[in-house]
């Protein structure tokens, strides 16, 4: 059998893709300040942290009641470290699976920041993506102290912290590299060729996105209680509001925000660096 080939001699199954790179977002877009569809999304990411930060939160503060031998616990007893990790990895496998169609699932101001420099978001949604994600983590961690005040103040308030034995530049480190694997699983998840390919099997992004935040926090767990999301960090430290939350607080902006741009660039500049080339090609073209 042979191959169909096109007028200039090329094989056609090779010089035609079956999806479409979008063009990048401009850098600020005024017209979506006037689009209900933008203002549903902020609703979305703001609703989405605090159920995040609600569940996971309430689970950390669970279980750390549960193998608390003053109050009858045993230490071998609760979720464990595997619980919680399955609780922030199903949650956000959960609430991408959601939101993904409305606002595009971000619930984290380091993946909104990372798609920006990947010129997926303008630079006033990114904005207003982290602000609303930061007032539902704080809104959601609020609904856990409201509900369990004692529990809450006793246990820490699920804020993130350095464990003990831990300098800072490790601690920075865990969540520069906790927080790469996620923004790259983000960017190869919904690469718009996997999309093309994968398009009839709905749960595909979220569900390496979830194992992403699953195994990072196995690994991290025991140095920062894993942060990898400023807004989780941010909203714990706010109702929390204690002196240690608040020394370590920088590591869980700066970390996130070094291994966002980190997947960015490694996504966008190098793995997809033809994609790149041939829509400037297109575009110089026409």
């Amino acid at each position: 059998m042979t191959k169909d080939v096109e007028s200039h001699g090329e094989p056609a199954e090779f010089s035609a893709k079956d999806y479409h790179d979008p063009p990048p977002a401009p850098l600020i877009d005024f017209e979506e300040l006037s689009s209900w569809s933008f203002y549903r999304a902020l609703i979305a990411e703001f609703i989405a942290t605090l159920l995040f930060l609600y569940v996971t939160v309430l689970t950390v503060i669970g279980y750390k009641s549960q193998i608390d031998p003053a109050h009858g616990g045993d230490q071998c007893g609760g979720v464990g470290i595997l619980g919680i990790a399955w609780a922030f990895g199903g949650m956000i496998f959960i609430l991408v699976y959601c939101t993904a169609g409305i606002s595009g699932g971000h619930i984290n101001p380091a993946v909104t920041f990372g798609l920006f420099l990947g010129r997926k978001v303008s630079l006033i949604r990114a904005v207003m993506y982290m602000v609303a994600q930061c007032l539902g983590a704080i809104c959601g961690v609020g609904l856990v102290k409201a509900f369990q005040k004692s529990y809450y103040n006793l246990y820490g308030g699920g804020a993130n912290e350095l464990a003990p034995g831990y300098n800072k530049g490790v601690g920075l480190g865990a969540e520069i590299i906790g927080t790469f694997v996620l923004v790259y699983t983000v960017f190869s998840a919904t690469d718009p060729k996997r999309n093309a390919r994968d398009s009839h099997v709905p749960v595909l992004a979220p569900l390496p996105i979830g194992f992403a935040v699953f195994m990072v926090h196995l690994a991290t767990i025991p140095i920062t209680g894993t942060g990898i999301n400023p807004a989780r960090s941010f909203g714990a430290a706010v109702i929390y509001n204690k002196d240690k939350p608040w020394d370590d607080h920088w590591i869980f902006w700066v970390g996130p925000f070094i291994g966002a741009a980190i997947a960015a660039f490694y996504h966008q500049y190098i793995l997809r660096a033809a994609a790149i080339k041939a829509l400037g090609s297109f575009r110089s073209n026409n």
